[in-house]
């Protein structure tokens, strides 16, 4: 039997601004995408997501692209992200996506893999870490959604100039991964691959985890040429850029 080609990426954070991005990212579903058996989406598939009742450029055309996709043969798993959290399942009706967990596990080549978005990972920035705990709370979810969709659109808003002056200040270690939280995960799951985004650092690393070889796939984010992506197939599993 033919191994599976699967494709991971993230960190993608589509909005109108960023009509390039856009471009880039529907001619990879054109050109790679639909040509492989799965693709994986971990997390910030856009910049904000504000509700499945947004229906603002580019969300038509990226959910046509989508459900072309699905439509050709690619299954499509997508994960939320810091950003894209409030992804629903009407969205994922739209465009014939599955909406997968935080920690979600695969099998590559006989391997088990931990699929993350990879904030969970980044533990010494107890900042974020408080701040994604209140908004992840169901109490939370609840009020935004409750919210019109203009006011939405003004919390997503002063969110993310909160966040990027956030970011502006914090060293760089804080806001990259923790080795103890990492091994933490893929002890958890018993899975000595981990994939995952956020951290905008594509690489790979390789360690022990109890005596034994492990090895983590960072992904890299999309506003970066060349775009770094992962591909699993009958050659193994790289790191990939697509220009």
């Amino acid at each position: 039997m033919t191994p599976k080609v699967k494709l991971f990426i993230s960190d993608l954070h589509l909005s109108v601004q960023r009509r390039d991005t856009l471009d880039i990212f529907l001619r990879f579903l054109q050109e790679r995408a639909a040509k492989a058996d799965e693709l994986y989406i971990l997390g910030d598939l856009f910049d904000a997501w504000i509700g499945d009742g947004d229906d603002r450029a580019p969300i038509p055309a990226l959910r046509d692209s989508l459900r072309t996709t699905v439509g050709a043969g690619c299954r499509i798993f997508i994960q939320h992200g810091n950003r894209d959290f409030l992804l629903g399942k009407h969205f994922a009706r739209q465009t014939g996506t599955v909406l997968i967990g935080e920690e979600h596990c695969i099998d590559i080549g006989g391997r088990k893999a931990l699929l993350m978005h990879g904030d969970l990972l980044c533990t010494d920035d107890h900042e974020y870490q408080r701040m994604r705990r209140l908004m992840r709370s169901p109490i939370t979810l609840g009020l935004l959604l409750l919210f019109p969709l203009a006011l939405r659109v003004r919390i997503a808003a002063r969110l993310r100039k909160g966040s990027a002056n956030a970011v502006a200040r914090k060293p760089r270690e804080i806001m990259d991964v923790n080795r103890t939280t990492v091994d933490h995960y893929q002890r958890k799951h018993g899975a000595r691959l981990l994939i995952h985004g956020h951290t905008h650092q594509p690489a790979l690393h390789d360690s022990l985890l109890d005596g034994l070889p492990a090895q983590r796939f960072v992904l890299g984010d999309w506003q970066t040429n060349p775009t770094i992506f992962v591909q699993a197939d009958a050659d193994g599993l790289r790191l990939e850029a697509f220009s």
